[in-house]
């Protein structure tokens, strides 16, 4: 399974804990089930988005609310929206891997799964993100 489509599935769990707020190791081994993720390194990139991100959620979130326009506040930001900025400012600032990739399949999973705007909303918050870095 290529790096991409572990993304999209790291994606969908994000939002699954999102819509649940918690989420068990034995929920993760069904999910891993339903999806058909047979490889172990999928698995363990999965599985470390999902551990990093909940690891690191305070400041993540402190990101994300820093860069919202000033009458925002993080609950009006749809469950898929913050989902794909979790799983993108983990990667980029925890991970350190090349922000360019990161938001581009994140902007592309935004217009799969998100509204019509979300693909705009979320990159101007990444770029913010970014910038400050």
């Amino acid at each position: 399974m290529n790096r991409s489509k572990s993304r999209e599935l790291a994606f969908k769990l994000l939002y699954q804990i999102e819509i649940q707020k918690d989420i068990n190791e034995e929920e993760i081994e069904i999910f891993f089930i339903t999806n058909e993720v047979n490889s172990t390194e999928t698995k363990e990139y999965i599985k470390d988005i999902i551990n990093g991100v909940n690891k690191y959620s305070k400041e993540i979130l402190e990101q994300i609310s820093k860069n919202l326009k000033q009458d925002w506040e993080i609950e009006r930001i749809s469950k898929i929206n913050l989902a794909l900025l979790k799983l993108a400012i983990y990667e980029i600032k925890y991970k350190e891997l090349p922000y360019k990739v990161v938001i581009n399949e994140v902007v592309e999973l935004a217009k799969k799964y998100g509204e019509e705007t979300s693909h705009s909303f979320i990159n101007g918050i990444l770029a913010s993100v970014i910038k400050e870095n």
